[in-house]
């Protein structure tokens, strides 16, 4: 596992967290949940919509999610204020294909004139290849690997798989050398 060590993910905390997007422009999260892990326990879960500085929506088709469900959302400054103290003293943030959910919390806190959090992200990608060299690493795969539940590209059932994975790979006996 890259990142943080075997015995500080044990005793420690972290959040997982998945965004899902309007369009392609990465400050157009829509939806984001975060799923916090305390010694090894899921111990909350946070699910929000988020109305995006557009109204354009590409992806309605993928998550589900169109303008008319966010429209009296709050946008992610305001929204944000609120959810980051889930992120208070957690060692890193877990994430599948975390460039993508790391690009989008900055450009939402660059729009938001707000700072990102400074925790590390760390891939569940990079982690499934590392833990069971698993290839194809998307999502559904690693989950029906390891027989997680998964509703895909709703944002909490993502990032909770993503914490299981996290919790699945901190589980396995080191392998020599690692």
């Amino acid at each position: 596992m890259a990142g943080p060590s075997r015995r500080d993910v044990q005793q420690g905390c972290f959040v997982a967290l998945d965004f899902e997007t309007a369009d392609q422009g990465r400050d157009s999260a829509c939806s984001i949940a975060l799923v916090r892990v305390e010694r090894r326990t899921i111990v909350h879960r946070e699910h929000r919509l988020i109305r995006p500085p557009r109204r354009t929506f590409l992806f309605t088709s993928i998550h589900g999610i169109s303008w008319s469900q966010v429209a009296d959302a709050p946008p992610f400054a305001e929204l944000w204020q609120e959810l980051a103290t889930c992120l208070d003293g957690a060692q890193f943030i877990a994430a599948h294909n975390a460039s993508f959910d790391a690009g989008v919390m900055r450009a939402c806190c660059d729009q938001a004139g707000l700072r990102p959090p400074t925790q590390p992200f760390v891939c569940t990608v990079q982690v499934a290849r590392q833990a069971w060299n698993l290839r194809p690493t998307k999502l559904p795969d690693v989950c029906r690997h390891l027989g997680l539940p998964l509703q895909h590209h709703d944002a909490l059932s993502d990032a909770e798989a993503c914490a299981n994975i996290m919790l699945a790979a901190i589980n396995e006996t080191p392998s020599p050398g690692r």
